[in-house]
């Protein structure tokens, strides 16, 4: 097999990588400026070298999209239009190898949760209405629309969680408080994560290109979100630590502005599309991804 990935020199790229790497497929991993790889399997391309040599796509089962500017940051004016340019810019350049290539691949585009929007009472999955009542559920929006557009291709929109591993991403600095003896609750703390380990991610990817017949959203998420005060508590037990630090609600609105609503609301979303197509979920609950993650338990918080 023959994959693109954009955006992998990121957390999920890098592991979907190794993960291919494993796999023994062939990967064109494109970034910004070229790059040598040290794997015979990989070759690093840039988005230039792409659109100017289309038979560098010649053979290419999926494209994996990732592209796109960071959304962990204060969200400014000036960064909410690099956020939202950034993914547009992403996809109308993948469209555009797609239009030139004669066999189409499938196209595994990232999405976002918070296409739902925020409720810490309502569950969602695939089918569920969704609102446009925030920033990032009218980026999502927006990200979709223009991958849906892509003509004569399988298209899957990949809606992501908080996606959690040991090296990358939102876990290494959720549990540093927690280390330090100064872990707690975010807000109230009822506000759910909707979550997934990196492994069962890449498996997940993987999935949807092997199934012809999945298209259109797919969340990936773990079967069963938990909500922030028992994410807390779980941390503070694996890691022999106190939970007695809540961090209220002002604080983290004057730390990230806007941005803030992701850590004080969340949503609980259900992978629905993914069960009903069988897949199976190595970590299904956060005890099990946590034992992966925190392998050392009481050790980890020395």
């Amino acid at each position: 097999m023959k994959v693109v990935i954009t955006g992998g020199t990121g957390f999920i790229g890098k592991h979907l990588i190794d993960y291919y790497i494993a796999q023994k497929a062939s990967l064109l991993v494109v970034t910004r400026k070229k790059q040598k790889s040290s794997h015979p399997l990989m070759r690093y391309v840039t988005w230039d070298e792409l659109e100017a040599g289309a038979k560098l796509l010649d053979g290419v089962d999926a494209i994996v999209n990732l592209a796109g500017e960071t959304i962990n940051q204060r969200w400014t004016e000036d960064a909410k239009k690099r956020i939202m340019q950034s993914r547009l810019d992403a996809v109308a350049r993948v469209s555009s190898w797609i239009e030139n290539m004669e066999k189409k691949p499938v196209l595994i585009n990232a999405s976002a949760v918070g296409i739902y929007g925020m409720s810490e009472t309502e569950s969602f999955i695939e089918e569920s209405e969704w609102r446009k009542d925030d920033f990032l559920a009218n980026v999502v929006d927006e990200w979709e629309a223009a991958a849906e557009q892509i003509p004569d291709t399988r298209v899957v929109l990949l809606r992501l969680g908080v996606v959690l591993g040991k090296d990358g991403g939102a876990f290494p600095k959720m549990i540093a408080p927690f280390k330090f003896g100064f872990g707690g609750r975010i807000g109230s703390g009822t506000q759910y994560m909707s979550w997934i380990h990196i492994d069962d991610l890449c498996r997940l990817i993987d999935f949807c290109i092997a199934d012809g017949e999945l298209e259109g959203p797919v969340n990936a998420t773990a079967p069963v979100s938990i909500s922030n005060d028992e994410f807390s508590r779980r941390v503070a037990a694996r890691l022999g630590r106190p939970n007695f630090f809540p961090v209220p609600a002002f604080l983290i609105k004057l730390m990230f502005g806007e941005m803030s609503q992701l850590l004080l609301k969340g949503q609980r979303v259900l992978p629905k599309a993914a069960l009903d197509r069988n897949f199976h979920f190595n970590y299904p609950v956060m005890e099990l991804a946590l034992m992966d993650l925190l392998p050392d338990g009481k050790q980890g918080g020395k």
